[in-house]
């Protein structure tokens, strides 16, 4: 007690305590890859969001284990004596228990994988104008439910339009592709839907949480689901006669991710109302859409679908209940005041940028909030691209940097870097006309944090504490993580304007020289949307965290899937299990197309991300053990060796498992297909069946008299097995 004595109890304060909120999350393999590369085969594999930190893998070749010591470094080696005849494995290692973690892997040809398409037929304007299809963007989900991504391609015609350019266009389709060309359907959005970069955003996630993703898109009538049935009524056509559709109705559609079948479809919010209220007359700034996906409550995702960025905008959020769509919330700039129009950007972004674990939608120069007000609004106008992550691990939270189109409402700043939380400028790179390229991310390890850079007046490349560090600049289009540092590598295209078409390539900043150094061209593969030059689709697709691109070959008849095989000595869980990163796939075919970003910094000096906390939507299946000769195992264990399971009889250590019918091991049979169809079991020679078993053997059903092992069903009519049917 001091000097003063005991004081006056103070009141009870509540301080309420942080609910850690799980995001509903698909449950997605390890995505193996073996490669052929000139150092021998690369092989690469996931680190999972729900693995523990202490994860440490083995990788076998043809049945035979290559590392000696589990690996805890990296997720991924180089083989110097495998071929293109090897198979490898992956196992996992956990709390001393090593257990299978991949199927067997083929080699690809190369680092390419192709995935064949089904380009849709030629066709003919109502003017009579002919035209072609190209495979455009894409995207990823698993649609079925196996724990694989599917592939939803989108289909472009020739004659398709911006906004600004008046003309017919063929129709637009969205196929959806398992890993080996087959097609589960296709949606042919007729044409009351126009073509074009900024008319159809599609979105494909798993909504309802039932393990199956969705894919949900702007309609109209005529629009034909996979299974052929058509939305609305067929006939209708609201072509006017400039090619624009601007009278008729449009709905909201969530499409079966199997069948491709329309489940619900409601009216499109927000509506078109009156054509002129947009900007202008003849039909460009009404038909601006921006698509995305968000946690807004912190635990299942909505989707977000909006019109209008140049002048009115409003964005609407829906959710899915695996039957109805119902709308969260809307947000409408002529209701919420004047100030908040003509903020938002060929694209949106989607991220927690204010801590509270519900996302923000980041609508270029204004955020809106979980609940669909605005959170800020910086009232820079509108802009063409978009980076949001923790560029600067020295502050706390997230940061955003963007390119701006109007100088007027930037204050002649061609580009900002932004605390994403409250939109304050902290630094800027000045410019005197429309900036149209920018990007951001780690490319120079001598400064801490990531660097931006931009294309206007005056390019800069400009360090996280805004020290200008060249005037010379890369590529302001795509970043990839490919090469094995943690530094982002510069994604781009060689264009050939008179074809109006590039070849993706990955480029090294040289931060030394000034220059980027070529790592990969993409040869045979072309990239979409003219001078834009993205891929179809990059995103942590196989191996470990490093990004795939995809492109569609120069033909349209496959996409094709490049991985890198440089082997990298850092290991980081899949970038996919990262919830901003997932969400910035889906929504990375929106408009202007923008890489993906994670929630953390991920570059030079990083420190390692926490662990997600996913709530996956289906349970983890455990690998078999791997039998070792080195483990003591009880009655009733079971292990995989050489493709067959095997269960322990009794307690046994040393002994292999199929050396003997005798032994302490029961074949239960094959890895790969441990039960027959029928009810039955497996008949293998060291198995062991009583009396009223039933096992299969070559096709036909036996049941045991009495007790046997290693007695060949039908081998005597006077044995234990008596013929009881066929399976």
């Amino acid at each position: 007690m001091g000097l003063g004595g005991r004081s006056e109890r103070s009141a009870p304060v509540d301080v309420p305590a942080r609910v850690e909120l799980a995001r509903q999350a698909e449950r997605i393999g390890r995505n193996p890859v073996a490669a052929s590369s000139p150092d021998g085969v690369y092989v690469g594999w996931a680190m999972l969001g729900d693995d523990p930190d202490d994860v440490a893998f083995h990788v076998y070749r043809d049945g035979e284990r290559l590392t000696d010591e589990p690996l805890t470094g990296s997720t991924n080696l180089v083989d110097p004596d495998g071929d293109a005849t090897s198979t490898y494995r992956v196992s996992t290692v956990v709390d001393g228990t090593e257990r299978w973690a991949t199927g067997e892997l083929g080699v690809w040809d190369g680092q390419t994988l192709d995935i064949p398409l089904d380009r849709p037929a030629d066709g003919t304007t109502k003017d009579g104008q002919p035209y072609t299809y190209s495979a455009n963007d894409a995207s990823v989900a698993d649609l079925d439910g196996d724990g694989a991504y599917e592939y939803v391609v989108k289909w472009y015609p020739s004659n398709a339009k911006d906004n600004s350019l008046s003309g017919y266009t063929g129709s637009t389709y969205l196929d959806a592709y398992e890993l080996d060309g087959t097609r589960l359907w296709r949606i042919d959005l007729g044409v009351n839907i126009r073509s074009g970069a900024h008319y159809t955003q599609f979105q494909v996630f798993d909504y309802d949480g039932d393990g199956r993703a969705e894919t949900i898109v702007r309609t109209a009538d005529g629009t034909v689901d996979g299974t052929g049935e058509v939305i609305g009524d067929a006939d209708a056509d609201f072509r006017n006669s400039s090619g624009y559709v601007l009278s008729g109705p449009e709905y909201l559609t969530v499409f079966d991710g199997v069948t491709g079948a329309a489940v619900d479809t409601v009216d499109y919010v927000p509506a078109r109302g009156s054509v002129g209220a947009w900007g202008d007359s003849y039909g460009n700034r009404v038909d601006r859409f921006l698509a995305g996906t968000a946690y807004l409550d912190g635990q299942t995702p909505s989707a977000i679908f909006s019109r209008g960025y140049y002048t009115r905008s409003v964005v609407a959020a829906f959710d899915f209940d695996g039957e109805h769509l119902t709308r969260r919330w809307v947000f409408d700039s002529d209701e919420a005041g004047s100030e908040h129009a003509g903020q938002g950007n060929h694209s949106l972004s989607v991220a927690d940028v204010d801590g509270d674990q519900r996302d923000e939608v980041v609508f270029g120069s204004m955020t809106l909030d979980d609940d669909g007000t605005v959170l800020h609004n910086t009232r820079l106008g509108h802009g063409d691209a978009q980076h949001v992550s923790d560029f600067d691990p020295s502050r706390p939270g997230l940061e955003v940097f963007s390119v701006h189109e109007e100088m007027g409402a930037s204050g002649n700043r061609g580009a900002t870097f932004r605390d994403a939380g409250s939109g304050e400028v902290l630094w800027s790179i000045p410019a005197t006309s429309d900036t149209g390229r920018g990007a951001m991310g780690d490319i120079d390890p001598r400064h801490p944090g990531a660097e931006g850079w931009a294309n206007p007046t005056e390019r800069r490349v400009v360090a996280a504490d805004g020290e200008v560090l060249s005037t010379t600049i890369p590529a302001a289009n795509f970043l990839t993580w490919w090469d094995g540092d943690l530094l982002r590598e510069i994604g781009d295209h060689d264009f050939d304007r008179p074809a109006d078409v590039g070849v993706p390539t990955v480029a090294k900043w040289d931060w030394e020289e000034g220059r980027s150094v070529e790592l990969y061209r993409a040869e045979g593969t072309s990239t979409s949307n003219s001078t834009k030059g993205n891929v179809a689709l990059q995103a942590d697709l196989f191996g470990d965290w490093r990004e795939e691109i995809v492109a569609r070959t120069q033909d349209s008849s496959a996409l094709r899937i490049s991985t890198t095989v440089i082997p990298t000595e850092h290991r980081l869980r899949s970038l996919m299990s990262d919830s901003q990163y997932r969400l910035a796939v889906a929504w990375q075919n929106t408009g202007y197309n923008q890489p993906p970003h994670p929630s953390y910094f991920l570059g030079d000096g990083m420190t390692t991300p926490d662990a997600p906390r996913p709530a996956y939507t289906t349970d983890a299946v455990a690998g078999n053990v791997v039998w070792s000769e080195d483990a003591t195992y009880r009655e009733g264990d079971v292990v995989e060796h050489d493709g067959a399971l095997y269960s322990a009889l009794w307690h046994t250590a040393g002994e292999t498992p199929g050396t003997t019918s005798w032994g302490a091991w029961a074949e239960t049979g094959p890895a790969a297909d441990p039960a027959p169809a029928c009810d039955a079991a497996w008949w293998t020679p060291s198995a062991v069946f009583t009396a009223g078993d039933r096992a299969v053997a070559d096709g036909t059903v036996w049941e045991a008299r009495w007790w046997t092992r290693n007695q060949q069903p039908g081998a005597s009519p006077w044995g234990p097995w008596q013929e009881v049917g066929s399976c």
